[in-house]
């Protein structure tokens, strides 16, 4: 209804703080989903930063009570809530997630503790949309030496939350170099259009400049009409 225009956003943002004390991984779902369309919307005005404020009262008591480690007798969706609000919490700028993100990768890239497969996305978003060249630097260094394609997969999603404008190029010239393979250059571009709104603009820009090109690789099959949604 407020998609329609028919309530105020506001009325969706009430019912959303009636949600602190859920459990349900599918519930927190559907919410982050929302709240990111509304971030989105949001980062072209001035309530930008009241938004992630927001992301954070309500998303800050789970994140509190779920922790960074797994409890006994947990199940596959407890795991997946975990990485969820980490996640959401951490690109919001929540100071404590932030602080533990940082420890918990440096840890990771010096080999001391690996992060388990569940963290590592939320960790990695945290770290790059806080995060300056050098974090960029060690991100691709672990894309170049991962042995699975799921763990580079898992990279290349991420990428596009720096949120420097030469490093946001950077990671466009990535995408479509041979560190990535062909079917998966939609996912970094894609990346980079929902991290942030320059990201937005710069992805945008970088398929019209590079329209013969990927129009030539995908030949007008599906990848191409992803690309256009994201």
């Amino acid at each position: 209804q407020a998609r329609a225009g028919i309530i105020s956003t506001v009325e969706v943002l009430k019912v959303m703080e009636a949600f602190v004390n859920e459990p349900n991984y599918t519930v927190w779902s559907d919410l982050s989903c929302n709240l990111g369309i509304l971030s989105t919307l949001l980062s072209h005005t001035d309530f930008y930063e009241e938004i992630q404020v927001f992301v954070k009262d309500v998303f800050s008591p789970i994140g509190e009570r779920l922790g960074w480690d797994p409890k006994p007798g947990e199940g596959h969706l407890d795991a997946l809530l975990r990485g969820l609000v980490l996640g959401k919490l951490g690109k919001a700028g929540h100071k404590a997630t932030l602080e533990e993100a940082r420890r918990r990768f440096k840890d990771h890239v010096e080999g001391k503790h690996v992060l388990s497969a569940d963290l590592r996305s939320p960790v990695y978003l945290t770290i790059l949309k806080h995060g300056d060249s050098t974090t960029l630097d060690t991100m691709l260094k672990l894309h170049k030496q991962a042995d699975m394609q799921e763990e580079k997969n898992r990279i290349e999603r991420v990428l596009g939350a720096i949120s420097q404008p030469e490093l946001i190029q950077k990671v466009l010239t990535f995408a479509l170099s041979e560190e990535v393979r062909p079917q998966d250059t939609v996912s970094v571009i894609g990346g980079v259009a929902g991290g942030s709104k320059q990201g937005r603009k710069a992805a945008w820009k970088f398929v019209r400049d590079n329209w013969e090109e990927l129009y030539n690789r995908y030949q007008g099959g599906f990848l191409i009409s992803r690309l256009i949604k994201v």
